[in-house]
C-alpha cells in the first residue's frame, strides 16, 4: 500500500483579498509561510517515511513543499485549475449566474480557461503514477483547490466538484492499494490552530 498526502499551499496575499488565483504565479504571504512550517512539521510526524515530495510547479507550492526540507520533484500535472480571463479577479466580480453555472457542469470552461473535468483527468492521472513509485512510503504532494478536490474526487469514485472546503495548508490523505483508492481524511487543519496573521 503507499499513501499520497496532498497538501494545499499556504496562504497568499491574493488568496487573503478574495481573488481567483490560477495560474498567476506568486510567493506565500507571512502567514503562508507559518502555515507551510506548521503543516510540514504535521507531516513529518504523521506520515511514516515519505517515499517522494512533489509539486506543482508554481512558487506558492513550491515554497509549501521546500518547507519540508527534502528534495522536491515538480509535477506540472498538479498546477491549478486555468482561470483564463478570471485569473486574479475578485470572485465578486464574476456574475452569479455564471458562477452558478461553473459550479454545477464540470464541463464548463471559463474564456481561454480549463475545466475542472480537464483538471481530473490529469489529476488522475498523476496520483495513479505517484501511488504506483511509492509502494514503500508516503508521497507529499503540495497542490492547489482544483486539483485538490479532483484527487479527493478520484479517492471516492465521484465527479469532481467544487462543493466541497479545502483551507489552506490543509492535508488530505488517500491511501492506495492494488491501484485502488481509498479517502483517509480530508482538510485537516489542526495543525494551523494559533496561528494568525502577523
Amino acid at each position: 500500500m503507499s499513501s499520497l498526502v496532498v497538501v494545499r499551499h499556504g496562504r497568499t496575499a491574493a488568496n487573503a483579498a478574495g481573488l481567483l488565483l490560477g495560474r498567476l504565479d506568486v510567493d506565500l504571504d507571512p502567514l503562508g509561510r507559518r502555515q507551510a512550517e506548521a503543516l510540514a512539521a504535521a507531516v513529518l510526524a504523521s506520515s511514516g517515511p515519505i517515499a517522494a515530495v512533489v509539486s506543482s510547479p508554481l512558487r506558492r507550492t513550491v515554497e509549501t513543499a521546500e518547507a519540508l526540507g527534502l528534495p522536491v520533484h515538480v509535477d506540472e500535472r498538479f498546477i491549478e485549475v486555468d482561470y483564463g480571463e478570471w485569473d486574479g479577479v475578485p470572485l465578486a466580480d464574476v456574475a452569479p449566474e455564471t458562477w452558478s453555472a461553473w459550479r454545477a457542469d464540470p464541463h464548463f470552461r471559463p474564456e481561454a480557461g480549463e475545466s475542472l473535468h480537464e483538471v481530473s483527468e490529469r489529476v488522475t492521472e498523476a496520483c495513479r503514477d505517484w501511488a504506483a513509485r511509492a509502494t514503500d512510503g508516503s508521497v507529499v504532494i503540495a497542490t492547489h483547490v482544483s486539483p485538490l478536490k479532483a484527487a479527493v474526487s478520484w479517492a471516492v469514485g465521484a465527479d469532481v466538484s467544487w462543493t466541497c472546503r479545502v483551507d489552506p495548508a490543509s492535508i488530505t490523505r488517500i491511501d492506495v492499494a492494488g491501484g485502488s483508492p481509498t479517502l483517509r481524511s480530508f482538510n485537516e487543519t489542526g495543525h494551523l490552530v494559533g496561528l494568525e496573521p502577523a
